[in-house]
């Protein structure tokens, strides 16, 4: 059997020039995935305060898609000290005309809305790390940030490949975020 896939990720607060990034990126061998505008609603429940377990219940919608995400409680089984999340997704599409009934399931379920997140992304993709995707985030009202992600079934190897491609790419040298969007959000 198998391991299953982990999306190991950590993002750090951008302060330099994104075109002088996305230069860098290009010049390591990086091609421009996708870009795309994202609204993330988040969720929590009534008697579990996901903004103390640093859970995560959003429905994702964008230009011909949504999803329903679950990610579990944040944990030192989950986290690391330097800002690494190591977590599980359950990812269920939906038709995006029905983004409205998903989260109208949601409210009828007990869930409380949170927050909206706004996000303009841009990922960024290599055929030399194919496990990693890079993301330019410019989130409304918050900021910019660089997301580095890895998805493996070994945590170690992501973890040395995120260490190494920030490295590489000079993100090492910008302060981890280590909250999620929707803390930073809710908090703006």
């Amino acid at each position: 059997m198998t391991k299953p896939l982990i999306e190991v990720e950590r993002k750090r607060t951008f302060t330099g020039n994104v075109d002088t990034f996305i230069a860098t990126l290009r010049a390591h061998g990086f091609t421009q995935a996708n870009q795309l505008h994202e609204n993330d609603t988040y969720y929590s429940r009534s008697d579990v305060d996901f903004m103390q377990t640093v859970e995560c219940l959003r429905v994702r919608e964008r230009d011909g898609f949504a999803e329903v995400t679950y990610k579990p409680a944040t944990s030192h089984a989950t986290s690391t000290n330097d800002g690494v999340i190591m977590k599980p997704e359950t990812n269920l599409s939906i038709a995006p005309n029905d983004t409205a009934t998903a989260k109208q399931l949601l409210v009828n379920l007990g869930m409380i809305e949170l927050v909206t997140v706004t996000k303009f992304r841009r990922t960024f993709t290599s055929a030399t790390y194919p496990s990693a995707v890079i993301a330019i985030d410019e989130i409304m009202d918050v900021g910019t940030f660089i997301e580095t992600e890895v998805t493996l079934a070994d945590k170690a190897a992501a973890l040395r490949t995120i260490n190494k491609l920030e490295r590489s790419l000079g993100v090492d040298v910008f302060p981890l975020a280590t909250k999620p969007y929707r803390d930073m959000c809710m908090e703006a």
